[in-house]
């Protein structure tokens, strides 16, 4: 048994063509991100803490759908969310429709922390966040131009953009489809430490175009983000897939029903459960196994465990 954590970067159709410029960014805030929560592990920072602040640094970077980097909604604004799990005592949080919160991930711990609930959204998720004294900011401070032009794309293409899946189509022939500057992803980690306390955090602005009050996976425990006693999960793609597939509770099932180990539970709801070119996910046991699968062209992720073991890689 040891300490172990992955976080992901968002899974989807990555083009392995990916300008230098657009995917160097994302694999440097994972490597820093990674070397974060390594160093948190190893200084006896919880498994909640670890995840919240891994969470934190990936909203804060514009290139990751989450946080400052969110995509927008159909009317061009941000509805940005997120939900934390600690598997040993399983409690949870989770807001959704978020506009002003500059961390959507620290509102989901106070949510479990400080509510008796555990789900907030909307009007009342952002009063509560006024009431915690949360770090808020204009909605203007969300809306980069990246973003701005990617909503531009999905609304001439008529559709609705899903983290790094489905670029939009060209209006005509002489149009050229984008080459990855407008594809995004979800954000999440997923932690154990030495005493086999996991925990679970995932943050994400949605779909480009998404309907104004879409709720994703995200937040949904056990379809996003889940954690219990023997696992820890954070799932990426698209939403609705993975709500259907109840993606990371059912990880969790199959490791405490079937007696899977964590590779065979995840490699099972990746390869039969979910529909081919939706979804992946990062897990870690009590044991400190971790396992990244995806079943889709790549996925950001990177991991590391306490006997040495690290990888970075997207494909």
């Amino acid at each position: 048994m040891g300490w172990a954590i992955a976080l992901h970067g968002g899974a989807g159709d990555i083009p392995k063509d990916m300008p230098p410029e657009l995917r160097e960014p994302r694999e440097a805030s994972l490597r820093y991100c990674l070397q974060t929560a390594v160093d948190a592990l190893k200084a006896q920072k919880s498994p909640l803490d670890v995840v919240e602040i891994v969470v934190r640094e990936l909203e804060n970077n514009p290139y990751f759908n989450a946080g400052r980097g969110s995509v927008l909604t159909s009317n061009g604004t941000v509805e940005m969310e997120a939900c934390i799990m600690d598997g040993n005592t399983k409690n949870c949080g989770a807001v959704s429709g978020l506009t002003t919160v500059v961390n959507a991930i620290s509102l989901a711990r106070l949510v479990m922390e400080k509510t008796p609930h555990i789900y907030l959204a909307f009007e009342g998720a952002e009063a509560f966040a006024r009431e915690q004294g949360v770090e808020t900011t204009d909605s203007s401070h969300f809306i980069t131009p990246r973003n701005i032009e990617r909503l531009k794309q999905a609304k001439e293409a008529n559709k609705v953009q899903v983290d790094y899946n489905t670029r939009p189509i060209p209006k005509d022939d002489k149009t050229p489809a984008p080459s990855g500057d407008s594809q995004l992803g979800t954000v999440g980690c997923v932690a154990v430490d030495s005493f086999g306390h996991l925990a679970a955090a995932t943050s994400t602005g949605g779909l480009v175009n998404k309907m104004v009050g879409r709720i994703g996976d995200t937040p949904v425990i056990g379809a996003g983000t889940y954690a219990n006693k023997l696992c820890a999960v954070s799932a990426t793609g698209q939403g609705e897939a993975i709500i259907r597939a109840t993606v990371a509770r059912d990880v969790a099932a199959l490791m405490e029903y079937k007696g899977l180990s964590l590779k065979e539970a995840a490699d099972y709801v990746i390869e039969e459960s979910a529909p081919k070119g939706t979804t992946g996910l990062i897990a870690v046991s009590a044991t400190g196994e971790v396992t990244m699968p995806f079943n889709t062209t790549g996925m950001f992720r990177a991991c590391a465990t306490e006997d040495g073991h690290t990888e970075l890689a997207i494909w």
